[in-house]
């Protein structure tokens, strides 16, 4: 399972044999808990865990809703207050799987930006990034999907504005639009179809999250140095890692249990804080809201998306080179899909041979500043698009494609790096002096 030598499993006992010889369940197990992983792991690798104890919570309490939901437009709000007011515990297990969409999009934000920090899209986990990135996109599509299930009036129309982006596509547009909701506006074959595509995404997720798992162990964990384990023997390798258990097992469930903590929180004394009021009101076609937003894990590439209008010179003159194909609704479109396939494709895009930002002053400076762009274009994507937010919108946008497109390839070239560690060992050491031997 892992690319790593490591200690290998012997059956002991006769039972233990049988079931080796026929399904080697035991060692799969023994080898996952013992896999060598790099001693230096910082907090920021908790996530994992995280995430898993998230995807986990949304399928099992999605289940239970679904037991008592009705998906039709004329019962499907009443449904979900039969949930709220007559289901044993249906409102907690309600917000929990509402407030469990946020928990899961903070821990994959936080995952996302330290793989960018620390390269771990480098060589050779390009594979790994983009299983990754890919079940980010499975998550955009179920989470939109699942918003759209309350039919209130945010769900509503704001399924009648996403659905209708499709629409910009030179040509298949319409065709597609029409594919996409059953019917020429948002209705009941709307309702049905996203009903079951976020029923059945979370499996496909599952299975992704297996395979990006098996991918990281293959290759191994990458760790805050960026400097690779060493594999010559196995004595090399104990002294650069230590057994996934029970030190980084305790390590996770420690931080899952802080984490939680504060979520069980949130879902017990503020569990409406980050939905819209719009929402609690029933869908109405004849009634638009004054303004409509997406859930807060959506708002910076809503932004990108309303960030090109007409009156921008890129997108004036990509019309004009293009014949009008591409107008400014479609720019939009392909502003926000690209925003997220520029990061897919950062392992193709840093130019860098040093895998950890840690030691790349330059990349560090930069880096802050997309961090920073990340938090103002989501909080530009909730507001008006009125002066000053167009041009706020406009400018956060260009950064984020300036970074991966311009910055990032120029930077492995034009930066002096630090210098790095020989081994993880060296590392390990130099951040807890006396470890190994207090630990002996």
């Amino acid at each position: 399972m892992s690319g790593l030598p490591h200690d290998a499993y012997e059956p002991k006992t006769g039972i233990e044999k049988w079931v080796d010889s026929r399904l080697p369940i035991v060692g799969l197990l023994y080898v996952t808990l013992t896999a060598p992983t790099p001693k230096n792991l910082n907090w920021m690798w908790i996530w994992g865990i995280v995430l898993t104890f998230c995807l986990a919570l949304q399928i099992v309490t999605g289940i239970i809703l679904v037991m008592h939901y009705t998906p039709h437009v004329d019962l499907a709000f009443a449904s979900i207050e039969h949930i709220m007011r007559d289901v044993n515990g249906g409102h907690m297990i309600r917000y929990a799987h509402m407030n469990g969409a946020s928990l899961f999009f903070v821990a994959v934000y936080a995952h996302i930006f330290r793989g960018l920090y620390y390269g771990s899209y480098k060589a050779p986990r390009e594979i790994t990034w983009v299983i990754g990135m890919l079940i980010y996109l499975l998550m955009m599509g179920t989470a939109f999907m699942g918003y759209v299930l309350p039919w209130g009036q945010m769900s509503f129309h704001g399924t009648a504005v996403i659905t209708g982006l499709f629409g910009a596509v030179p040509g298949v547009g319409e065709a597609l639009q029409t594919w996409l909701l059953g019917a020429g506006a948002v209705g009941q074959p709307a309702l049905n179809r996203f009903f079951s595509l976020h029923y059945l995404l979370p499996f496909v997720i599952a299975g992704l999250v297996i395979v990006h798992i098996w991918a990281f162990h293959h290759t191994g964990n990458n760790n805050p140095t960026g400097v690779e384990v060493r594999k010559k023997n196995l004595e090399e390798v104990k002294k650069d890692t230590l057994p996934f258990w029970p030190y980084f097992v305790i390590k996770d469930l420690f931080a899952l249990a802080v984490i939680l903590t504060v979520f069980w929180a949130v879902v017990g004394f503020m569990p409406n804080y980050l939905g819209h009021p719009d929402n609690y009101i029933p869908a109405n076609a004849l009634a638009t809201p004054a303004h409509i937003v997406p859930e807060w894990y959506f708002l910076p590439f809503y932004a990108i998306l309303r960030a090109f209008t007409a009156e921008v010179w890129a997108v004036q003159l990509v019309e004009i080179l293009t014949g009008g194909i591409v107008d400014a609704k479609f720019f939009g479109v392909l502003a926000m899909f690209g925003a997220i396939v520029a990061m897919a494709l950062a392992p193709w895009l840093d130019t860098s041979s040093v895998r950890s930002g840690r030691y790349r002053p330059m990349f560090r400076m930069w880096f802050a500043v997309l961090v920073v762009d990340f938090f103002v274009l989501m909080w530009v994507g909730a507001r008006p698009t009125d002066f000053p937010y167009d041009w706020i919108s406009l400018i956060a946008a260009t950064y984020w494609f300036a970074y991966f497109f311009v910055i990032l390839p120029l930077l492995g070239v034009i930066e002096k790096p630090e210098a790095q560690p020989e081994t993880i060992e060296a590392d390990f050491n130099a951040h807890y002096p006396g470890a190994d031997k207090s630990a002996n």
